[in-house]
């Protein structure tokens, strides 16, 4: 995939519709990726960063609305545009109030769907995780305090800034805690589509954090080794990972 286009992932158990989307949306210049169900859905989001997913409602197994709420509630905000063939507008109401960007019926119109993934595109911007973040706030690591809009780790009256790779993956860490992220994915949503996934340069970085919130490095409690799959945060207090 060229890194340069814009990453769509596409939801859909109709194979007709999927590859007739999927044609589409690339001749308009984005990189898609097809699915058929919400398995397949979270191993390509393991595997890799997308900038939006065009989801589905009517899946097999577990529906676009369990997918997307479990996506916001892991701290995943990618952006969700929801097509559904049911016409009641319960259905828009809910999946726009557990997450979804924007709402679209079927049939759907290739041209609509492309303005609509445009306009969200837009309003919710692209900004990597090593930014500054505008809105500001704080994340918690037991007595340490991240602070969101300055990169600045507050240990007691010491405050370290930290570079833009430490905070985007220590960010990340917090934003999912209890949830093993392998490095791919650590990587994808740290940096985006924008990051080259070296396993050693995740390491480097996990290891100067461990230096600043452990309180003994060479046998870290907060950020945990998941041997085979990569690192969890477990917020002090907690024994073990899961």
């Amino acid at each position: 995939m060229d890194d340069a286009l814009p990453r769509l992932l596409l939801v859909d158990d109709d194979p007709r519709l999927r590859d007739l989307l999927q044609r589409y949306l690339e001749g308009q210049g984005f990189q898609v990726r097809g699915v058929g169900d919400g398995v397949q859905m979270r191993q390509a989001l393991d595997r890799g960063h997308y900038d939006l997913i065009v989801l589905d409602l009517m899946l097999p197994g577990e529906d676009g609305l369990t997918l997307c709420r479990d996506l916001r509630g892991r701290g995943d905000h990618t952006p969700v545009v929801m097509l559904t063939a049911k016409g009641d507008e319960i259905d828009r109401i809910i999946g726009l109030e557990i997450g979804a960007d924007d709402y679209l019926p079927k049939p759907v119109s290739p041209r609509e769907l492309l303005a609509r993934i445009r306009a969200v595109l837009r309003r919710t911007g692209a900004a990597t995780a090593g930014a500054p973040q505008a809105q500001g706030g704080t994340l918690a690591i037991g007595t340490h305090q991240l602070d969101l809009g300055t990169r600045v780790l507050r240990r007691g009256d010491d405050e370290v800034l930290l570079k833009t790779a430490e905070f985007a993956v220590l960010s990340v860490l917090l934003r999912h805690p209890h949830q093993p992220l392998s490095r791919d994915r650590l990587m994808s949503l740290a940096h985006g589509r924008e990051h080259q996934a070296f396993e050693r340069s995740i390491d480097v970085t996990v290891a100067r954090l461990r230096k600043l919130v452990e309180r003994d490095s060479h046998a870290p409690r907060v950020i945990q080794t998941v041997w085979g799959v990569g690192y969890v945060f477990v917020p002090p207090g907690a024994e073990v990972a899961p």
